[in-house]
């Protein structure tokens, strides 16, 4: 069965989902977060040159989700940076070679106001669903953080606030 086109957002911003393959752990060390942290920088390094702004991330076990906007490069290849670097960062790491990622991204084109809101908050919310924790601060491994304290290492989060004072993103 042949692959779909993916939708193409007007605005350029994108949810990004990614599981590793067969629901494998892709972040080992909750001890001493260095496969948390590394991923972070990772983002961080690429943002600058491939020109895309994050609006949300959460890191899970298993999975993580991007909310980002893309600039200078296509979503292809800003998830292809990524990706590519902790595989092939992790592989290293722990003596592994092969897929780490089940299947390609998932994204989902986000075009309205609300939209946007709404994923900002799906995203923060997933640790409570998935039982890691009982409240979003709680949870480490997300830019929830940033979001309270307005200062933001790697998120843009004046657009969320922006838009939580009624003032549309487009």
């Amino acid at each position: 069965m042949p692959r779909h086109t993916r939708k193409k957002s007007r605005t350029g911003i994108y949810h990004v989902i990614m599981r590793g393959i067969n629901r494998q752990r892709i972040f080992e060390d909750d001890e001493d977060d260095e496969d948390y942290e590394r991923f972070i920088e990772t983002l961080k390094s690429y943002k600058a040159l491939s020109g895309y702004e994050i609006y949300a991330y959460c890191l899970m076990g298993n999975h993580f989700h991007l909310l980002l906007k893309v600039g200078k490069e296509d979503l292809e290849l800003v998830v292809k940076r990524i990706a590519g670097s902790y595989v092939y960062w992790y592989n290293l790491k722990y003596g592994r070679c092969g897929h780490l990622f089940q299947d390609r991204y998932k994204s989902e084109v986000v075009e309205e106001d609300p939209y946007l809101l709404t994923v900002i908050r799906y995203i923060h919310q997933n640790p409570i669903k998935a039982g890691l924790c009982n409240c979003v601060s709680e949870y480490k491994y997300s830019s929830y953080g940033e979001y309270i304290a307005e200062d933001s290492r790697l998120v843009d989060v004046s657009l969320g606030i922006r838009m939580t004072s009624g003032q549309p993103f487009a």
